[in-house]
C-alpha cells in the first residue's frame, strides 16, 4: 500500500500580515510536489509570552519597516492590502471557527482560512467577532448558526489551546512557520527555501 505522502505544515495566527502574504502562494507551492498543505492556526501571543517577543507591528523601528514591507508585497503579488485598525485583533474566534470546521466539513476548512485572510486584510472586516467570522463560514456553504455555537463549545475552546501548546513544544515562535518533513522554516521569505527543500529532498 502506497503511503500518503507527507503534508507541508502551515502554522500561523489570523492576524499575521505577513500570513496572509504566504496564504496566497502555499497551496501552490505544495501542490507542486504533490503534497497537501495541513493549515494550522495558533494563538500567536501565546508564543510572544513564552518568548518575550512583542507583536512586530508594536515595535519601534522594525513595526515602521514591516508596515512599508507588507505594503511592498502586496503591490508586487498583486493582491489587496490594508492593516486594519487596531491591529492585531485577538483571534480566537477564528482560530475556533476553523478546528471545528477542520473536524466536521474538512474540505470547506482552507477555504474558510484563506477567506478569514482575505476578510481581515483585503476587506477591513473585524474577524475576532464571532458573527463575522460565522458569516465568512456562510460563505464557504456552512450554517453560520452551527459555527457560532461551535465557538462557544468548551472542547472547541480546548482545541485550540491544545494546538497552541503543541505549537510551543515543537518550537514553532513565529508566524507563519512552516514545517516539512520534521524541517522547521520560519517566515514567509523561506517560502522559496521550502520549494527547494521540497523538490531536492532537503539537504
Amino acid at each position: 500500500m502506497t503511503q500518503a505522502p507527507a503534508p507541508v505544515e502551515f502554522w500561523f495566527d489570523f492576524s499575521s500580515p505577513y500570513a496572509y502574504f504566504a496564504a496566497q502562494t502555499i497551496e501552490s507551492v505544495a501542490s507542486k510536489h504533490h503534497r497537501p498543505v495541513l493549515w494550522r492556526p495558533f494563538m500567536l501571543g501565546v508564543a510572544f509570552k513564552a518568548t518575550g517577543m512583542t507583536s512586530l507591528s508594536q515595535t519601534p523601528l522594525r513595526g515602521d519597516y514591516a508596515r512599508h514591507d507588507w505594503l511592498r508585497l502586496a503591490r508586487r503579488a498583486g493582491i489587496p492590502f490594508e492593516l486594519p485598525d487596531g491591529h492585531p485583533a485577538t483571534q480566537l474566534s477564528a482560530s475556533r471557527a476553523y478546528y471545528w470546521i477542520e473536524e466536521n466539513e474538512p474540505d470547506a476548512a482552507s477555504t474558510f482560512a484563506a477567506r478569514t485572510f482575505h476578510a481581515y486584510f483585503a476587506a477591513g472586516q473585524d474577524t475576532s467577532s464571532p458573527e463575522i467570522v460565522a458569516g465568512i463560514a456562510a460563505a464557504c456553504g456552512l450554517d453560520p448558526r452551527d459555527v457560532l455555537g461551535a465557538i462557544a463549545l468548551a472542547s472547541v475552546k480546548e482545541k485550540v489551546r491544545v494546538m497552541t501548546d503543541e505549537a510551543l513544544r515543537r518550537g514553532i515562535f513565529g508566524s507563519p512557520f512552516f514545517i516539512v518533513d520534521g524541517e522547521p522554516f520560519w517566515g514567509h521569505d523561506r517560502l522559496p527555501m521550502v520549494d527547494e527543500w521540497l523538490d531536492r529532498g532537503g539537504w
